[in-house]
């Protein structure tokens, strides 16, 4: 239902304002992927399930790989069709309207912002807790320093950007490789019964398990960031849909192999409280189980992987702020490129800014369940718009796009009726924005 006046003014900043150099293939798309997937979500948020529903976070982790897989295939399909940096932002103005369009960029820009100062913060509390030393202004000191140094590496260029997410993601996946050995053996000789009961029993508990769900799903959107780097994909009709496909399989086994090793051996209630009281709730694992070397291993991988999420957050944010300035929903600026066409510099910078000035804040539970509601919004509108593609265009069943609506906006609003009223107050006011951009 989008206007072709639309389509020409995103078409004609892009041409005044040059494209993204294709530059990724299929290993760097699905690395890219890896690295925005295997972070927080691995290191933070089955903790944080396991907190609300026990051991019902192992079926919750399943539940929400179901959902991730249909929004996985409707942004492969969306992503192949329209190429270009932006993601849902896009999709939305092409295949939908206008105000669906920016809805989109919206929460995805306040999510990922709080989701990444949230990981440049981690990084800060880690590397304390791996040095023995405890100071929340020495994490916030950490915290706003690492930011503006990944900011610089991403300014440096993609394929620079390419090959320290690929160390990062190699070695996070080396210390969660040690994690699952070492719990996972602990988990099968461990006469304790961690792991029942895996279904949620009353309403109360089943309400905890829907939160859960919902808690977890986020932990699976790091495919978007192939979507939204779509621009600078070689053949993205080939690779992309590979790409993300590969990514949600690959995560969702590793998500089932941690949290089953984990629970197993630690149990669901001791997990939960580790995740919210210590910086680092897998190495503690490992400590009570008796393997201080592997958890030290652990607690870097830990590291890593907040570097790898901060990286490719700051990455697929500066990519969305460029899309909004081509339309004009940003200030024009963040729609400029470098010479070579390799980064968008402006949108970079003022991403890391935001970022780094975020960094003085954030609570994980508060941040991740603010980040779950605004991403299931997101990911309904991504479904949406896969609806609206031409047969020729559709990769995949249309009932793969039903299904992720549906399950979308359910589990949207089983997060906190504080998190979800202040999420739909900040669409809101970001509608009224619109509005009146649009009158000036």
């Amino acid at each position: 239902m989008n206007t072709s006046s639309n389509m020409t003014i995103a078409e004609s900043s892009e041409m005044k304002h040059g494209l993204l150099q294709r530059q990724l293939g299929l290993w760097g798309a699905v690395m890219m992927g890896m690295g925005a997937m295997v972070g927080t979500g691995v290191f933070v948020s089955i903790g944080v399930a396991a907190g609300i529903a026990g051991a019902a976070v192992v079926p919750a982790i399943l539940v929400a790989a179901g959902v991730a897989v249909c929004n996985a295939l409707s942004s492969a399909q969306l992503a192949a069709s329209h190429p270009v940096s932006g993601g849902t932002y896009e999709y939305g103005y092409k295949y939908l309207t206008p105000s669906l369009g920016f809805t989109a960029g919206w929460m995805f820009l306040c999510a990922k912002s709080a989701s990444a100062a949230t990981a440049a913060l981690g990084f800060g509390g880690y590397l304390l807790h791996v040095l023995g030393r405890s100071s929340p202004m020495a994490v916030t000191v950490l915290g706003a320093s690492v930011s503006i140094l990944v900011t610089l590496l991403v300014l440096s260029g993609l394929k620079r950007s390419n090959l320290a997410n690929i160390l990062i993601v190699s070695a996070t996946l080396i210390a969660l490789t040690i994690f699952v050995g070492f719990a996972g053996s602990a988990a099968i000789r461990s006469p304790d019964r961690h792991l029942f009961p895996l279904y949620p029993r009353d309403r109360e508990s089943f309400r905890a398990f829907l939160q859960a769900c919902a808690l977890m799903f986020v932990a699976y959107t790091g495919y978007g960031r192939i979507a939204t780097m779509g621009e600078e994909v070689k053949e993205p009709r080939k690779i992309i849909p590979r790409a993300i496909i590969a990514v949600t399989a690959v995560s969702a086994v590793l998500y089932m192999a941690v949290g089953l090793a984990a629970i197993g051996s630690f149990g669901a209630d001791a997990l939960g409280e580790a995740t919210r009281t210590q910086a680092a709730p897998l190495e503690t694992v490992l400590r009570s189980l008796g393997h201080p070397a592997a958890a030290a291993l652990v607690a870097l991988g830990a590291m890593t992987a907040m570097l790898g999420v901060l990286l490719n957050l700051i990455l697929g944010l500066s990519r969305v702020a460029l899309a909004m300035g081509r339309r004009g929903d940003l200030p024009t600026v963040f729609a400029k490129i470098d010479t070579k066409g390799a980064t968008p510099v402006p949108a970079v910078l003022g991403v890391g800014v935001l970022v780094t000035a975020l960094a003085v804040l954030g609570d994980v539970q508060l941040t991740w369940s603010f980040s779950a509601f605004t991403v299931l919004v997101y990911y309904a509108i991504t479904n949406l718009s896969a609806l609206r593609l031409d047969p020729e265009h559709r990769l995949y069943p249309r009932w793969i796009s039903y299904t992720g609506i549906v399950a979308c906006l359910f589990l949207a609003f089983w997060v906190d009726p504080a998190v979800w009223i202040t999420g739909l107050g900040l669409i809101a006011a970001g509608l009224v924005w619109h509005k009146i951009r649009k009158r000036l």
